[in-house]
């Protein structure tokens, strides 16, 4: 058993056993789900749940400038500093549990209420640097995914993450339609081909179902949604034929 202090001043306790492989796998179950993740909404899935986002970091942000202006006011070395920089630490702690909690009740949720889980791939990394770095962090994406692949792989579920360039919200989920890229402010399109009005949350999170199970079967068609596939797995670029040519003619007059 390992013991651990943490900035706040909290001790836990760390220790690891063995369990035998098969003692967590669940019952099988038909569903399946695609998950689209956000800003506005943490978590859309195909079905048409959208999970809010609690922006832990964001609620507490008030007492938390309070705290950290608190800290540096107070002189280096000094028992108060201490007592400030603890009061500070025990702050983020919350932040990071209730986080950590949330994280875990929503993954476990999805994992057992589905046989496939299907994602998008994300460049965390990337969009952690741009101009909604704070929200990108305080969200966690990163987390989210690890748990849902690894708690599927513990409850016998599968886990499917997609590419990262697979345009999930340019199209149409009922006819295949590319609208092209949209602006963060447009939240609902019409398709110009089908005529459909779709949610840009909901049709990203159909189409992420439908390339996970083209991609689990290539044979395979979500029910309702798009057929992806090329010419129903028909030949893509035919080769060209190559012509026969005739024998050339034989003349049968004689020179001279």
């Amino acid at each position: 058993m390992t013991v651990i202090k943490d900035a706040a001043g909290r001790y836990f306790a760390s220790f690891v056993i063995d369990v035998p492989d098969d003692s967590q796998t669940l019952p099988a179950t038909e569903a399946e789900t695609g998950i689209d993740v956000g800003l506005t909404h943490y978590a859309v899935t195909s079905e048409g749940e959208k999970i809010a986002n609690p922006k832990w970091l964001r609620r507490r942000e008030r007492k938390l400038k309070k705290l950290q202006r608190a800290l540096s006011r107070k002189q280096k070395g000094s028992a108060n500093r201490t007592k400030a920089r603890i009061k500070l630490a025990r702050q983020h702690g919350r932040v990071a549990d209730a986080r950590r909690d949330f994280l875990h009740q929503t993954s476990t949720t999805i994992i057992r209420e589905n046989q496939a889980v299907h994602v998008e791939g994300l460049a965390v990394r990337g969009l952690a640097r741009g101009m909604l770095a704070k929200s990108v962090n305080d969200a966690a994406w990163g987390a989210f995914l690890r748990l849902l692949q690894g708690k599927a792989a513990r409850y016998g579920r599968e886990f499917i993450q997609l590419d990262r360039w697979y345009p999930s919200s340019q199209l149409c989920p009922c006819c295949g339609w590319k609208i092209g890229k949209l602006p963060l402010d447009v939240r609902e399109w019409d398709c110009p081909c089908c005529g459909e009005h779709h949610d840009r949350d909901i049709a990203a999170a159909l189409n992420i179902l439908a390339e996970g199970i083209r991609l689990r079967s290539p044979n395979d068609v979500a029910a309702g949604l798009a057929d992806t596939r090329n010419d129903c797995e028909g030949q893509v670029r035919p080769g060209t034929a190559i012509p026969t040519l005739a024998p050339p003619e034989t003349s049968t007059a004689q020179a001279a």
